[in-house]
C-alpha cells in the first residue's frame, strides 16, 4: 500500500472576527496539488473546524486558485466565511486588492480588500414560501414565515432578536433532515437582523457565522428591508459581525458579505497516510 507524507502551509483563522477567539474557525491549506479525496475529509475532521478550505494554483485562466471546502465528514458546495479566510491567508501572504477561487459547484468566487476588512461574492440563494412543518416542531417555537429553496436553504423568520437568541432546537432530530441548514432570524437590536444557523446533519451543531446562509438570508431580507446593504450579526456563542450587500444584475444576483478576519495560528501541517 501506497504513502503519502506531505507537509502544506496552515493557516488558522478567525473569519467575520475583529479579534481573536470570535467570528467562525476556518482551516486554510494551501497545496501544489490536489490531495485525494478521503484525505482531504480526513483533514477536515482531524482540524475539527465547521470548514476546511483548501487551494490550489487555478491553471484553467478562469480564475488565480481553485478552492474546495471540507466539513469533518465531507464534502461541500459553498461556504462563505472559509473563503473569506482564504482571501484573507492569501491577500495577506502575496499582497494584491483582490483573488479569485474557481470552484467545483459554485462557480467563480472572489475575495476583495475594503480597507481593513474583505468582502466575498458569493452567489445569491432564491427562497421562497414553503412550509415545513416537520422542521418547525423541532425549532421550540414557531416562526411567523418559512421560506425554502430546492437545495439545503430553510429560512425562519421569527418576531424579534430575543426570540431567536432563546431557540433551543431539538438537534438531534434535526440532524435526521440530513445536511440542510436551519437559518431562524429576526430583526436585530443592534443591527438590522440576526441570525442563529443549525446544521447538524452536517455535523455541525450550530455554526458560529455562516457566509452561505447569507447568501440566502441577504435577499430574504432586501426585500423586506427595501434596500440592498445592511448589518447583521449572527448571535452563536462565538457571534460575529457582518455587512450585507445584494448586488442585482441580469446575469445573476450575487450577494457580497464584508467582514474582518484574525490569524490565530500559521505553521505546516504534515500529513502521512
Amino acid at each position: 500500500m501506497s504513502t503519502i507524507s506531505s507537509s502544506h502551509p496552515y493557516w488558522h483563522v478567525d473569519a467575520f472576527a475583529g479579534r481573536s477567539f470570535s467570528g467562525n474557525q476556518a482551516a486554510v491549506m494551501v497545496l501544489d496539488e490536489w490531495l485525494p479525496d478521503d484525505v482531504l475529509i480526513a483533514i477536515g475532521g482531524e482540524n475539527m473546524f465547521a470548514e476546511t478550505a483548501f487551494v490550489v494554483k487555478d491553471d484553467s485562466g478562469e480564475a488565480d486558485w481553485e478552492l474546495r471546502w471540507t466539513t469533518p465528514t465531507y464534502e461541500i458546495a459553498l461556504c462563505g466565511h472559509a473563503t473569506l479566510a482564504s482571501g484573507h491567508v492569501l491577500l495577506t501572504r502575496d499582497g494584491g486588492d483582490h483573488v479569485r477561487f474557481r470552484t467545483r459547484k459554485s462557480g467563480i468566487l472572489e475575495v476583495a480588500r475594503t480597507g481593513e476588512s474583505y468582502e466575498v461574492g458569493l452567489p445569491a440563494i432564491a427562497t421562497h414560501p414553503q412550509a415545513y412543518p416537520e422542521a418547525v416542531a423541532l425549532l421550540g417555537a414557531e416562526p411567523q414565515l418559512v421560506h425554502r429553496n430546492d437545495t439545503l436553504y430553510n429560512i425562519f423568520l421569527f418576531e424579534d432578536e430575543a426570540q431567536v437568541r432563546a431557540l433551543d432546537p431539538d438537534l438531534r432530530a434535526l440532524g435526521e433532515f440530513g445536511v440542510e441548514q436551519f437559518a431562524c432570524t429576526a430583526p436585530g437590536d443592534n443591527t438590522d437582523i440576526v441570525s442563529r444557523v443549525f446544521v447538524p446533519g452536517a455535523g455541525v451543531d450550530e455554526d458560529s457565522v455562516t457566509g452561505s446562509a447569507h447568501a440566502a438570508l441577504t435577499p430574504f431580507w432586501a426585500d423586506r428591508l427595501g434596500r440592498d446593504s445592511f448589518t447583521a450579526h449572527q448571535a452563536s456563542q462565538r457571534g460575529g459581525d457582518l455587512v450585507c450587500r445584494l448586488e442585482r444584475s441580469d446575469a445573476g444576483d450575487r450577494v457580497w458579505l464584508g467582514g474582518e478576519c484574525v490569524t490565530v495560528v500559521e505553521g505546516t501541517f504534515q500529513v502521512t497516510v
